[in-house]
């Protein structure tokens, strides 16, 4: 099977079977999607969208965040991963977009990546979900099942990862494949054991077909 054919076939798929992928983090403008994703740093989306709503009701605005300090806000965000770390994160990146951006969340990679808290990750689901641009965000999930099935191949890190997709993923669709593969890593393709019996696109599958020759071969 040719890198395109594998491409074609798990897009087509996807298409099909999850033609509305979408965040599962729960916001309603761009700042608050910016805090989510901030929080959502090696954290489930299930224990960020807890912590979110008294958050935001707290600091509704870049301007409340930013004039707050840790101690008033280290309380909401206590029970997600790394508390104090994301309290500075959060309180900075709130700062910067008062003072640099008018409050307003940027809309370009290189203003993003200067926000406290935001890495490049961050910026593509940004730019992918709040302006809808062809950015490809790699997360544990994304890298993985990249990986796995065969859309890359031994990626080293996750930004070569990001430039394969986004090289063979027709730009129409790079950010909801974001979306499917998060999606299809957090549910199906399970890091440790994997529910293949459960999966649609097996037939595109590197993983598949190597367990299968394994099998086989017993």
């Amino acid at each position: 099977m040719t890198t395109k054919e594998r491409y074609r076939g798990v897009i087509e798929w996807f298409r099909e079977n999850m033609p509305t992928a979408q965040t599962e983090l729960h916001y309603s403008n761009p700042y608050q999607l910016l805090v989510a994703v901030i929080l959502s740093a090696q954290c489930t989306d299930k224990r960020v969208n807890i912590v979110t709503p008294a958050l935001f009701e707290a600091f509704p605005t870049p301007d409340a965040l930013a004039a707050a300090t840790p101690d008033e806000v280290f309380p909401y965000i206590k029970s997600v991963t790394f508390p104090n770390n994301k309290t500075k994160s959060l309180i900075g990146m709130a700062r910067r977009l008062v003072e640099n951006f008018g409050g307003d969340v940027p809309s370009d990679i290189d203003s993003l990546v200067t926000l406290p808290g935001v890495g490049r990750k961050t910026a593509n689901v940004i730019l992918s979900v709040v302006y809808d641009k062809p950015a490809m965000a790699v997360d544990t999930h994304v890298f993985r099942v990249s990986n796995r099935i065969g859309l890359t191949k031994d990626s080293p890190n996750p930004y070569a990862t990001e430039k394969t997709l986004v090289k063979n993923i027709p730009e129409e669709f790079v950010a909801t494949a974001h979306h499917w593969l998060i999606l299809h890593g957090r549910y199906v393709c399970t890091a440790r054991n994997p529910h293949c019996d459960e999966c649609g696109i097996t037939a595109y599958c590197r993983h598949f077909a190597a367990q299968a020759r394994l099998s086989k071969s017993k």
